[in-house]
């Protein structure tokens, strides 16, 4: 199972940019979803969670900023929405799948199976 994520880019801070991960193969619409990200020497954290009944989680650096979301018309598909950018949110984010429905709390990167590659944003002040 691949999950592959696009979407990053190079911005300027306050700009917004939308991620998006897809399968080839895996159905999203009754799984615990995540996004993380993870800086140059920091370690791997997590940014949003959403789960089988649309419940989402945001750390408290992202909250009010990004929006977490599934494609209802795709089920093989998912957005990490993100506005008004921050160049403290320059990083690689990699999209996230659980095999079940109900994501973990607190959300650690040990409890996701499978992951995608990720994608660089990169914010400029």
């Amino acid at each position: 199972v691949q999950l592959v994520e696009s979407g990053g880019d190079s911005v300027q801070a306050g700009g917004s940019l939308r991620l998006s991960c897809g399968s080839s193969t895996l159905s999203f619409t009754l799984r615990c979803l995540a996004w993380f990200r993870q800086a140059p020497g920091k370690d791997r954290e997590a940014v949003a969670t959403i789960d089988r009944d649309g419940s989402t989680t945001y750390a408290d650096s992202v909250k009010a900023r990004f929006t977490i979301s599934k494609d209802n018309a795709d089920n093989t598909r998912m957005y990490l929405q993100m506005n008004s950018l921050k160049p403290e949110d320059t990083a690689m984010y990699y999209c996230a799948s659980q095999w079940g429905g109900r994501c973990p709390v607190p959300v650690s990167s040990a409890d996701f199976p499978l992951w995608g590659r990720g994608t660089q944003v990169t914010v400029s002040s």
